[in-house]
């Protein structure tokens, strides 16, 4: 089940919500004066937050019949890999160009002033793999569309996209759900 703001049924339980929310602290003025910086380190160093978050986004592998998981550099493989475990299926980074050895495939997308580019192993995926992306937060939704885009190409189908932080006020979620078409939008908490 995906959600939205306007969602009637939240994706996770209030008790749930509020103990993520409770560890991901703000910093402000990081990484420069006037921007409030989400830490997600304080829920990764709370084991119980950590596993529940696990818990959460090994369900949603899970239930979107997944047969792998990719992370998106670099909180998306803290937060995929252990879920990917926990699910049964197989992990594949997604990573900044350059940084992968071997047969890669690599996916340009346009950021503020300028682009960047990912890649992926060509042969982490096969005809038929449903693939699960995760990330920890979802801002302009340029690296996760470009890694929707980048897993399409390998003939790969994309099973859902899990964020754990939204930054609403970015709007990336209407960039990520044209290029989903349809695939469903997770998000665990929204700021």
């Amino acid at each position: 089940m995906s959600t939205s703001e306007s969602s009637a049924v939240p994706l996770v339980p209030a008790d749930v919500r509020e103990l993520l929310t409770s560890r991901i602290h703000d910093v402000p003025d990081y990484p420069k004066p006037g921007v409030l910086f989400k830490d997600i380190t304080p829920l990764l160093a709370d084991a119980k937050a950590f596993a529940v978050l696990t818990d959460v986004l090994a369900d949603l592998a899970e239930q979107h019949g997944a047969t792998k998981i990719v992370g998106l550099e670099a909180r998306g493989f803290i937060l995929g890999a252990p879920a990917a475990v926990r699910a049964g299926v197989g992990f594949v980074p997604v990573r900044k160009s350059g940084k992968l050895p071997g047969a890669t495939l690599s996916q340009t997308y346009d950021l503020e002033y300028g682009s960047a580019q990912i890649e992926v192993h060509s042969a982490g995926f096969t005809e038929g793999d449903r693939v699960l992306v995760i990330d920890d937060v979802l801002a302009t939704g340029g690296t996760a569309e470009a890694s929707v885009q980048l897993i399409r190409r390998t003939g790969a189908e994309v099973a859902g996209v899990a964020i754990l932080l939204e930054l609403g006020f970015l709007e990336g979620r209407k960039r990520l759900e044209r290029a989903l078409a349809g695939a469903p939008l997770d998000v665990l908490v929204t700021v």
